[in-house]
């Protein structure tokens, strides 16, 4: 107290927290110079910065008028830098050592401590440190040197030798293979220095200019030093609560720190989990169970929770194979992740384990070595995806380890076609990246809606007529309500609906036509679906078979709206489209709906046809060659004859020569437009419409989806 009382207190300043720089102010600490020059006085030639690094460069004059300087010496350096010509690249293009580079190194990683104060009417603004960055000549060009003269040694040495030597004798060279790397392997590799060398050398650098003191620029940039809430506002960036503040007095310790998981794991009990939001609680349960039927999964959540809700979080996390939901691949392999078995990228591995769940839509069995042959990664990969979804059983393969959840599936078939449509975007893409033999694989995933297992056509047939002949009257019931609704005032004058007869006779018949035209879906929705958007065989009268418009009035219902603003909106991107690639894009865009929309009661390709030619495209008959692998959605070829903009003339041009010929090159093209537009059209107009409606190959041009590689 007496100590206190010696040393009353003068006076009080009031601090402030100034925030406007603090994420970009660096203190630079430059080598000692006399006190009576400033570096501001030294002109600054460049700057530049690696801001993750914090690294800066900078190049200065060197006063070459000095008294001081060594001009000879100057004359040698750059001499030994440049050599005798100096060009482009020299670096001192005056043949004399001109300019000095500095650059950075961190003095200190943790700059919480420091900040820089400024003093103003009473007032002490303090600006939170960045960086600190100590700046050192830099001898990059003795370097260079170096470099100079080991090459004008080894010119010399290369002219000594004879320009008639004998070549060398041809020696055997034994090619090894290295062994896949580790993940320990790829550990130590990441945190060597030569890596860390290599990264660092990556970041670009960002070119900075610099501002004297006594520029106006540097006085602006000073006034963000002083904080803006300091003249008679109350500033409370530094008020704290008593807890906040006890806090920061007494922060909690790293090993409690440490003792604390960073994220929920498989050791968490269910009494944790449930604190969790419903999304992050599915996502944990179905990447550490991998597989699970979803009245398991719905036990394990608790019965106050709505099964709305987690059947519409398990479909962002899982896939549904089989009626059981099983965890989507880019949740075990996130992005930037690699196998610890080979190192390949999480992208192939996805793909690979997309492939093995895609099989099990459409078999209980998986071989491991088709799986293998076929996505060309290594046994322990495919073994890691097997083991994730299956079992292994002697002599016959791997089974799914569930069985086939037929409840699931009558429960909730929005659900289960909704996965179907995901599902064939999917084999889509397998197709083309393993190159897949279509007329090998079945065209619709029938795993969904039975039991999996190698049928014949027959067999589908008995199989479906004993469904219907078990669901008659639930069948009759909807087929009434159906003929309802195309009874109602808004189906179009003209329009004849064929009405399915529901007797054994009348199903069996449905059963082959339909077999002839697609592959049979034994599933509830499919059969709807027929049965309320088939088409009669003998269209309307006044109705054209190319390019013609359906009756007035189709478009009044809302499944046609629907549909004519997706055909729309595609060929407004696309321009032209096979039939097969429509009905994927359609598929992928029933995918992203909700449950319960519209669409989902069932679009025929006729339907999708019309809408087509409704919506100002025409069908154009390109001429495929007799061998043509082509099937036959991919030859029908649709384009939109007018989209309103100024290449429409050209477009149709393109597509009247495409009537006529499967493949084209590009200087009849061009002769062709110029001839119907009567002008020379630039290169630009060419490769647009090209672009829009044509692929090139082989050095050839083909209409887009008609081109077979």
């Amino acid at each position: 107290m007496a100590n206190e009382e010696d040393d009353p207190v003068v006076r009080e300043i009031d601090v402030y927290l100034a925030k406007s720089l603090a994420e970009k102010l660096y203190l630079f600490q430059y080598p000692v110079r006399p006190a009576s020059m400033t570096y501001d006085d030294i002109p600054h030639l460049s700057a530049k910065i690696k801001p993750k690094q914090q690294k800066v460069e900078l190049e200065m004059a060197i006063d070459t008028l000095n008294p001081n300087y060594c001009r000879s010496k100057g004359e040698q350096i750059a001499l030994n830098v440049d050599g005798a010509c100096t060009d482009e690249t020299s670096t001192y293009s005056s043949k004399l050592m001109d300019k000095q580079t500095f650059c950075s190194s961190q003095t200190t990683s943790n700059t919480s401590r420091y900040a820089a104060a400024l003093y103003r009417q009473g007032e002490l603004h303090l600006t939170p440190l960045h960086g600190i960055l100590q700046l050192r000549p830099s001898f990059s060009y003795l370097d260079k040197a170096d470099a100079k003269h080991r090459e004008r040694e080894a010119a010399n040495e290369a002219g000594d030798s004879s320009q008639d030597e004998a070549e060398d004798d041809v020696k055997q060279i034994t090619v090894r293979f290295s062994r896949p790397e580790s993940e320990q392997a790829r550990q130590r590799r990441v945190q060597s220095y030569e890596f860390l060398q290599k990264k660092h050398a990556e970041e670009p650098w960002v070119h900075l200019h610099y501002y004297g003191l006594r520029d106006s620029r540097s006085e602006h940039e000073r006034q963000y030093l002083l904080c803006p809430g300091s003249s008679g506002v109350e500033n409370t960036e530094l008020v704290k609560s008593p807890s906040e503040y006890l806090m920061m007095l007494m922060p909690p310790s790293q090993e409690e720190e440490k003792d604390k998981p960073v994220a929920p794991s498989n050791v968490l009990s269910m009494a944790q989990l449930r604190t969790l939001p419903l999304a992050d609680q599915i996502k944990i349960l179905m990447k550490n169970v991998k597989v699970m039927p979803f009245a398991n999964l719905m036990s394990l959540l608790g019965p106050s929770i709505d099964s709305v809700a987690v059947l519409r979080g398990i479909q962002k996390v899982a896939m549904l194979v089989q009626g059981n939901w099983v965890v989507k691949s880019d949740i075990l392999y996130p992005k930037d992740s690699s196998s610890p078995h080979s190192g390949v990228p999480a992208e192939v591995l996805c793909r690979g384990r997309d492939f093995v769940m895609w099989k099990f839509t459409q078999s209980r069995w998986v071989v491991r070595k088709e799986v293998a042959t076929v996505t060309k990664l290594c046994a322990e990969d495919v073994k890691d995806f097997l083991e994730h979804m299956a079992v292994v059983r002697i002599n016959k393969g791997w089974e799914f380890i569930l069985p086939y959840d037929g409840e699931f599936i009558k429960k909730h078939p929005d659900v289960v076609q909704r996965q179907h449509m995901l599902w064939t975007g999917i084999q889509a893409k397998l197709e083309k990246v393993y190159n897949l033999v279509k007329e090998t694989m079945p065209k619709t995933p029938d795993a969904q809606s039975g039991p999996a297992g190698l049928v014949s056509g027959d067999q589908r047939i008995q199989v479906a007529k004993t469904k219907a002949q078990q669901n008659h009257a639930l069948l009759e019931r909807e087929l009434q309500r159906r003929k309802e609704q195309l009874r109602a005032p808004a189906v179009p004058p003209g329009v004849r609906i064929k009405e399915e007869p529901v007797s054994e006779e009348g199903e069996e018949d449905d059963e082959q036509e339909a077999e002839e035209e697609e592959p049979m879906d034994t599933s509830p929705i499919g059969l709807h679906s027929k049965l309320a958007n088939g088409l009669p065989p003998g269209r309307a009268a006044g109705t054209d078979s190319f390019n013609g418009h359906p009756p007035p009035g189709c478009a009044s219902t809302p499944v046609a709206r629907e549909l004519r603003a997706f055909v729309e909106a595609t060929f407004q991107r696309q321009f032209v489209l096979t039939l097969s690639e429509l009905k994927r894009l359609f598929n992928l865009h029933l995918a992203s709906l909700p449950p319960g929309h519209t669409l989902f009661s069932g679009i025929s390709d006729r339907m999708l046809q019309d809408t087509v030619l409704a919506a100002g495209c025409k069908q154009i008959l390109v001429p495929f060659p007799p061998q043509t692998a082509a099937s036959p959605d991919e030859q029908k070829v649709f384009a939109l004859w007018e989209s309103g903009d100024m290449s429409d003339q050209h477009r149709q041009v393109l597509l009247e020569i495409f009537s006529k010929n499967y493949r084209v090159r590009r200087n009849m093209i061009q002769s062709r437009l110029t001839q119907e537009c009567g002008e020379d059209l630039s290169k630009q107009e060419v490769d647009k419409v090209l672009k829009d409606c044509c692929v090139s190959y082989g050095g050839m041009w083909y209409l887009k989806g008609t081109v077979q590689s």
